[in-house]
């Protein structure tokens, strides 16, 4: 894990590091990732063991560490760049770090929300932000007009107008936030008990959120009006045992049925088209699923926390590959919310090693 308690030798060693190489432009704040000191065919891949890679290492976001200042003087930038990756030292334990990420979500902006239920609102990787404000990392902790904050905020998704919609599991509501994260307004309040997982049909303006503790799926308008629940507790076809994470891709509704350890997927009208997915330990099994995505190609993947990997499907069910395992760099320890941006970048919210992973997808079945 890079995590790293205290201040150490990281900012003595940056600082000496620019004053040999001569940086004496001013500082550029930028969103930096440190991956990106490293060569290509040096990051980790998978599948392991010599197989054809498919998902290869693409990013980590840490935080405040993120927020990087680079320099004029490209071969500083690339060397403070790599001084990151390889020291992993960024800051002290006061600063703005990921504690407990839950929901991720990528816009087509470049922007990255994470909602960390440890500190109890939204983070925003932003280099819009970092330019404008000197480096310094938002995180949006109203969830309400009225000043009410984020509890346990679990998951996210766009609106139609460009609005973030946040569940909050103990608030028992969705959230609206504008593009600066002030908010607008909430809605299902009275109507969700614990909400958990959502998604957003665009081409019906349908938002889909899943409430744990009801064991269903409740069914809204873009203006927060509800039109439609389904499911029930049991085992059976379309019924659910603590329904949590949600994506909607290829007009189809995935449902992480955590408890009965399975993903249930349903047309746009709420009717079961298939299940797959079941306890056991053998590779490719669930015991604890989490978070759940779909990329262009109509792959499924579906986090567990017991085993600390992502497991991949295709679109009717069949396990192809794990991706991570614990125990090494750049693998997960608990991971939880997963999203899929329109370029089939995967990121994965690794919750116990307080940060979010991401990774290019390099093509091929």
């Amino acid at each position: 894990m890079m995590k790293n308690r205290g201040i150490g030798l990281g900012p003595v060693l940056l600082c000496l590091l620019s004053l040999l190489l001569g940086a004496c432009a001013g500082p550029n704040y930028s969103l930096q990732n440190p991956v990106d000191a490293i060569p290509l065919d040096e990051r980790p891949t998978w599948p392991r063991g010599g197989e054809t890679a498919r998902y290869r290492l693409a990013g980590l976001y840490y935080g405040e560490q993120n927020l990087n200042a680079s320099f004029e003087d490209d071969a500083s930038a690339a060397f403070t760049k790599a001084l990151y990756w390889v020291a992993g030292v960024f800051q002290d334990n006061t600063s703005r770090q990921l504690q407990s990420p839950q929901g991720v979500l990528s816009d087509e902006l470049g922007a990255l929300y994470v909602a960390d239920v440890g500190w109890g609102g939204i983070f925003v990787f932003d280099p819009l932000y970092a330019a404008s404000t000197g480096g310094a990392l938002p995180i949006w902790t109203r969830a309400t007009p009225d000043g009410e904050r984020f509890i346990t905020p679990v998951a996210l998704v766009k609106a139609s107008n460009g609005d973030l919609l946040v569940t909050d599991a103990d608030l028992g509501l969705v959230a609206r936030l504008d593009r600066e994260g002030q908010p607008k307004g909430t809605f299902g309040k009275g109507v969700l008990n614990r909400p958990t997982g959502i998604a957003r049909d665009p081409a019906r303006g349908r938002i889909y959120v899943a409430d744990t503790q009801d064991h269903d799926i409740k069914v809204f308008s873009d203006k927060g009006e509800l039109l439609d629940t389904f499911g029930q507790r049991g085992v059976g076809a379309g019924e659910f045992n603590f329904p949590i994470h949600l994506a909607f891709a290829r007009n189809r509704l995935h449902v992480v049925d955590s408890m009965n350890a399975r993903i249930q997927v349903f047309d746009t009208e709420g009717e079961h088209l298939l299940s797959f997915g079941k306890r056991g330990r053998y590779l490719g099994d669930f015991t604890r699923p989490k978070g759940i995505a779909v990329d262009s190609q109509g792959h499924v993947y579906v986090s567990d926390s017991f085993v600390d990997s992502v497991l991949v499907f295709d679109a009717e069910g069949r396990f192809l590959l794990p991706i991570g395992g614990s125990g090494a760099r750049a693998v997960f320890q608990l991971p939880a919310g997963i999203f899929v941006d329109d370029r089939d970048r995967v990121f994965i919210s690794d919750l116990d090693n307080g940060r979010v992973v991401a990774l290019d997808y390099l093509g091929g079945s």
